[in-house]
């Protein structure tokens, strides 16, 4: 009998080699998986401190600068350009990128003209001619402080102050004009950095448990098991993460788009980057690719 199943299963797998493999509608015609590249960006709007004018985007300095890096991203020539921005929101994107487009708009008169959707995406989709700019965030963002307590909460605040230790000197070569604005997104899109913040939100936190989270409406407290308070932690984000993937890829099955643009704030990338790569139905690319980092 067992020798009689094994001769089944495999007959079963030579039929199986003979049909065409089953597609996830995200390859192009092709037949190859899409590019997709997870830009990390520092939230330009937030770096801006009105007393210290090298934090503002707008001054011509700065312009200068985002003009020549996103001369270097588009060298990837993304035919879709996707943001951190929620799915209820893509009516008013949509009304003031055609805005943009048409010459009706200018950046600096909007309250958060200074965000890089509207440096970056903004500018690169004119640039690129593509009719969208396609909003694939998620709720549930939360800060990293509300997990405070806990068994082996010092691990946790250790490799918090030790990235804080590394990143806060660059911006602060940024605030003092020593740093451009594409050498500062370059450092941001570095493999150590990403993975450095990965480690931290993604893995050092799940070392925390038997302790509790800081009230925050985004966070569903009920559900939290103080035990493993840390991995409930990670949960919430990778959560919203998931969510972010899976708008990103049911965006991409609508366009279809072949080399995506995602830009999101740095803590995102290696947890996207992860998820992408093991879907293959897509390519992860490198910054390294198309920025310099020096």
């Amino acid at each position: 009998m067992f020798r009689f199943s094994v001769l089944a299963l495999a007959g079963l797998a030579g039929c199986a080699t003979l049909q065409a493999p089953a597609t996830t509608g995200t390859t192009n015609a092709a037949g190859r998986p899409a590019d997709i590249w997870v830009l990390g960006c520092d939230h330009l709007a937030q770096l801006y401190k009105s007393s210290n004018p090298l934090t503002d985007v707008l001054t011509p300095r700065r312009q200068a600068e985002l003009a020549r890096l996103n001369d270097q991203v588009q060298r990837f020539r993304p035919d879709a350009i996707m943001v951190e921005e929620l799915p209820e929101r893509q009516g008013r994107i949509d009304s003031l990128y055609q805005r943009y487009r048409q010459g009706q708009l200018v950046l600096d008169s909007l309250p958060d003209g200074r965000s890089e959707v509207y440096q970056l995406a903004f500018v690169l989709g004119k640039r690129l001619g593509l009719p969208r700019i396609y909003c694939v965030n998620a709720p549930g963002g939360t800060s990293q402080s509300i997990l405070h307590e806990g068994t082996n909460i010092e691990l946790y605040r250790q490799a918090t102050d030790q990235m804080r230790a590394g990143f806060n000197p660059v911006t602060d070569k940024l605030k003092r004009g020593e740093l451009t604005l594409g050498e500062y997104v370059g450092f941001i899109n570095r493999p150590t950095t990403i993975q450095t913040l990965h480690t931290l939100v993604y893995r050092t936190a799940a070392r925390v448990t038997d302790g509790t989270l800081k009230p925050d409406p985004m966070v569903d407290a009920a559900f939290i098991k103080p035990h493993y308070v840390g991995a409930e932690f990670v949960s919430v984000l990778y959560n919203r993460d998931l969510k972010i993937y899976s708008n990103i890829v049911t965006t991409q099955l609508a366009t279809p788009s072949t080399r995506i643009l995602a830009i999101f704030g740095a803590r995102h990338v290696g947890s996207l980057q992860g998820i992408f790569q093991t879907d293959p139905a897509f390519r992860v690319v490198e910054a390294a690719a198309y920025l310099k980092q020096n």
